[in-house]
């Protein structure tokens, strides 16, 4: 009896080892950028973001993993080979030297630490080919890394005809990958920007337009997942649209699993 025992519990231990070494976690781990924020009074400085991106992710079935603007080789190149996929959050102006013009009087640069760390990740994440959802400021980085332009100021530069912080109308582009996900090709969404893209950078297609012209969403070309909006689906009260956004960059990092 004691045999049959210790044989049952050899089977057990060997299935489990064989079990681990084919392993593939069920949530997919999903890396989302920072803010870099300087104390200067107190002489610190803080990593920051937005529950709502946390949330949207984790309610979509990703593991979400906020990424500190540390700009080390090393560890840039560990979050290529261990992360699934990758938000770009929003946040302030990229400089303008970057695309090669002159500041206009409205930007407001964001901190260079995380200038120098998602300009660097955005350009290896790119390479590796792994889904990619940019968020407002993460759609015009990710553009402007792919040697795009941008829009400097929406209200001086194109007009005030549509409000770009606040609800507004988009159409999408009905052949594009984002009109299968929303299931539409008309959404009314939240934004909160004074930047937009202008010329679009390589790799990258336009798929959607506000009313007045300005270019709300691309997507990456080449049939790789990259989805790239100039709103904040994470901030909306519509949590159809909001799971449906997320939702595709979560089942688009399974598929790849």
């Amino acid at each position: 009896m004691k045999k049959i025992v210790v044989l049952l519990w050899l089977v057990i231990l060997t299935a489990c080892v064989g079990c681990q070494s084919t392993y593939k976690p069920s949530r997919p781990l999903i890396g989302i950028t920072s803010v870099y924020k300087v104390d200067k009074e107190n002489n610190s400085a803080s990593t920051l973001v937005n529950f709502a991106y946390v949330k949207a992710v984790a309610e979509n079935g990703g593991a979400p993993v906020v990424l500190p603007t540390i700009s080390s080789e090393e560890i840039l190149q560990r979050y290529i080979e261990e992360l699934d996929g990758l938000v770009l959050v929003g946040g302030a102006d990229i400089p303008p030297s970057a695309y090669g013009r002159q500041p206009h009087e409205t930007v407001r640069v964001l901190q260079m630490q995380r200038y120098n760390f998602e300009r660097k990740l955005i350009s290896l994440w790119l390479s590796s080919g792994k889904p990619l959802l940019g968020v407002c400021l993460g759609m015009q980085f990710t553009n402007v890394v792919s040697g795009g332009t941008l829009i400097q100021d929406i209200p001086s530069q194109v007009g005030t005809e549509i409000g770009h912080r606040g609800y507004h109308r988009v159409t999408v582009d009905s052949t594009s990958s984002l009109a299968k996900i929303l299931g539409t090709d008309e959404a009314f969404v939240y934004s909160n920007h004074h930047q937009a893209v202008k010329d679009v950078g390589k790799g990258l297609r336009i798929i959607a337009h506000s009313d007045d012209g300005v270019v709300e969403a691309m997507e990456r070309v080449g049939g790789q997942f990259g989805l790239f909006v100039q709103w904040h689906p994470e901030q909306m009260d519509d949590t159809e649209h909001r799971n449906a956004i997320y939702g595709a960059l979560i089942r688009a990092c399974a598929a790849r699993n």
